[in-house]
């Protein structure tokens, strides 16, 4: 099976969360979670991340980063590994803490960068239940609402400044803004397993360097144009471009064309492009 794609360039933002090895914890006590933090700080002072957002959890991390230069994964190899090594030392222990690759999500900031700041932060709500946001010390919700200093690695200004002109302001709105978020459902947008933004978007970000075959199938249907466009003739090479290029099923084109799927089969075979 395809690895979901890593797309990389500058000034990318992500939605990014590693989780423990078999759901296990990856923080048991107050050191644990200052030492990850202290690892972050580090990250996005090395590789000039913008950090919009952070929630941890007990086997789990959420980040909201934006990278001016192209190296996501670098940073999360590096933030990965440091916290393994430290905890692995902290906690005598050998192997694996987290589960695989990391998760990461590319970002329309415009259209999604303010709602996943919320949603980020409303996690302990979603998992713990009665677990109040402001009482939450792990996440950025408290810093971003003027409840406690901001820890140097974290970006405020772009936030608060889509919520007023007045710090104070824009802090108090933040507030009601979170309560208001619990509802909010920004997942349920998600395109091709790793696209969050609107077509123009996904069109202007499509890995289109690579090879079909190389893209997993979900990520395909995000990027590719839809078949009214290839097929506005209704002629040979269109069938043969969505067949061939950009991965339609035989059956969606014939769909598409009102005839049996065997007819396309046909055309293609004798077109030499079902190989």
């Amino acid at each position: 099976m395809a690895r979901p794609l890593r797309l990389e360039f500058h000034g990318a933002v992500y939605h990014l969360t590693s989780r423990g090895n078999a759901r296990q914890k990856i923080f048991f006590s107050d050191t644990d979670w200052e030492l990850f933090l202290d690892t972050l700080a580090g990250v996005v002072s090395r590789y000039g991340w913008l950090c919009h957002a952070y929630c941890l959890m007990a086997n789990h991390y959420h980040l909201l980063v934006e990278t001016p230069k192209a190296n996501v994964s670098l940073g999360m190899r590096q933030l990965n590994g440091i916290y393994t090594q430290s905890f692995n030392r902290l906690h005598n222990r050998v192997g694996h803490l987290f589960q695989g690759r990391f998760k990461a999500i590319l970002v329309e900031k415009e259209s999604y960068l303010l709602e996943l700041c919320r949603y980020i932060v409303l996690n302990p709500v979603r998992v713990k239940g009665r677990v109040l946001t402001a009482s939450w010390k792990w996440s950025s919700y408290q810093a971003t609402a003027g409840l406690a200093s901001a820890p140097k690695f974290l970006t405020t200004d772009w936030v608060l400044a889509q919520l007023g002109k007045r710090r104070a302001e824009a802090q108090q709105r933040y507030r009601e803004f979170v309560r208001e978020g619990l509802e909010s459902r920004p997942w349920e947008n998600l395109k091709g397993q790793i696209y969050l933004g609107s077509d123009a978007f996904i069109e202007r970000h499509s890995p289109k360097q690579l090879a079909i075959k190389e893209i997993p199938r979900a990520q395909v249907r995000a990027v590719r144009p839809k078949l009214e466009k290839i097929l506005n003739r209704n002629n040979d090479r269109g069938i043969v471009e969505a067949y061939k290029e950009h991965g339609y099923r035989l059956r969606e084109i014939a769909a598409h064309l009102g005839v049996h799927y065997a007819t396309v089969s046909r055309r293609l075979k004798q077109l030499k492009f079902t190989s």
